[in-house]
């Protein structure tokens, strides 16, 4: 495996405006659009989800078609940032791993000669979830077709990915820091107390405060997470009343990433409508991405709240030893066990309510 670093002395490449919107990641990206001029057979883009890949993935892949290197202007440049470009392919899995069969159709796909271009990209994420498909994934790439050119996209490197790692070249994007976040929302217009929330909610992943610096109710739901302990009574129905509260937030919640996915839809329905197309092209794969992402996206709300929850237990401990008061340690402890345990279940995609409920009964048992 070979870590693409390059000297950052010269600017005569074009596709740097590519990248504009990924921040953080000035090394990977400097990298990136000198070696759309030379590119490789395959590339790893490892880093956290929300850090930049995906983004600079598409950007790098509308790099390697365009005629000019990436001129952002051309209309190739123009589908391939758009998602539209046939030449430019993102392989989704179909579960909740990389399957044997994803892996199958992914070789189907490498062998497919370019619709327009000189050359296909085909972008697979989650390659961390492979382990299975390993064998399938590492035979493809390393017997590519000359004309084409993978990337792809990891949240780490386990053990099962390391051969296939070995066979591309390795770009580090590493974790968004809350400096970097909050001065890039700072710079959009969200200051304050709510820059600060929508960072700690984000957790690292900017394409998910871009979205929740739009939801003006991002505070509220922060507060209701903050009022648990005090709500708890002793009494289900008011447990019950909290589930109905934390389930609508939710929904809520999700509302903006929703928008955001019909915009995209119509968006892309116009484009094709541009290109003289009949119809969305891969309409269903679309959809079903954005099912997928719709669900991480309530996921990641929940451990954002359960964040909050923990916090709030947390503090009122510190509060109590500052004020000299019996701070309970015992209670502390398993109360974030409880809040822990909530959070780790998460893998495995728990139904909501069931999780809440269990949840809060287990906090209302501890109360002092």
């Amino acid at each position: 495996m070979t870590t693409l670093s390059v000297p950052m002395a010269e600017n005569d490449y074009p596709v740097h405006a590519l990248f504009a919107n990924i921040i953080g990641q000035d090394e990977a990206v400097e990298a990136l659009r000198r070696s759309a001029h030379h590119p490789v057979h395959a590339y790893l883009f490892l880093g956290p989800s929300g850090a930049g890949a995906k983004m600079a993935a598409q950007a790098f892949a509308t790099s390697l078609i365009c005629p000019q290197g990436g001129c952002r202007s051309c209309e190739v440049c123009q589908r391939g940032m758009a998602g539209i470009h046939p030449d430019i392919t993102i392989v989704e899995r179909s579960g909740a791993a990389i399957s044997v069969e994803d892996a199958r159709r992914l070789v189907n796909l490498a062998q497919r000669k370019p619709f327009e271009a000189h050359r296909q990209v085909l972008i697979v994420k989650d390659v961390h979830l492979s382990a299975r498909a390993a064998p399938a994934l590492l035979k493809t790439i390393e017997e590519p077709p000359a004309s084409t050119i993978f990337i792809l996209l990891a949240d780490d490197l386990p053990s099962s990915l390391v051969t296939i790692a070995s066979r591309c070249v390795e770009v580090l994007f590493r974790p968004i820091t809350n400096a970097q976040m909050l001065q890039w929302l700072n710079e959009q217009g969200v200051t304050g107390d709510q820059g600060e929330l929508v960072v700690e909610m984000a957790a690292g992943d900017l394409e998910r405060a871009a979205l929740l610096a739009k939801d003006r109710a991002v505070i509220e739901r922060a507060q209701l997470w903050r009022s648990i302990p005090s709500q708890l009574d002793g009494s289900g129905a008011t447990i019950m009343k909290i589930v109905e509260s934390l389930v609508a937030a939710l929904d809520s919640a999700t509302a903006p990433l929703k928008a955001a996915h019909e915009q995209e839809l119509e968006e892309l329905g116009t484009k094709s409508k541009e290109m003289g197309m009949r119809g969305v092209v891969g309409r269903k794969e679309v959809t079903d991405r954005q099912a997928r992402e719709e669900r991480r996206w309530r996921n990641d709300e929940l451990r954002a709240g359960l964040s909050v929850l923990a916090r709030s237990f947390s503090d009122a401990f510190r509060r109590a030893v500052k004020e000299g008061t019996d701070p309970r340690l015992n209670v502390t402890d398993q109360a974030l066990e409880a809040i822990g345990d909530a959070a780790r279940s998460l893998r495995r995609n728990p139904q909501e309510r069931l999780l809440l409920e269990s949840l809060l009964v287990r906090l209302d048992a501890i109360r002092p």
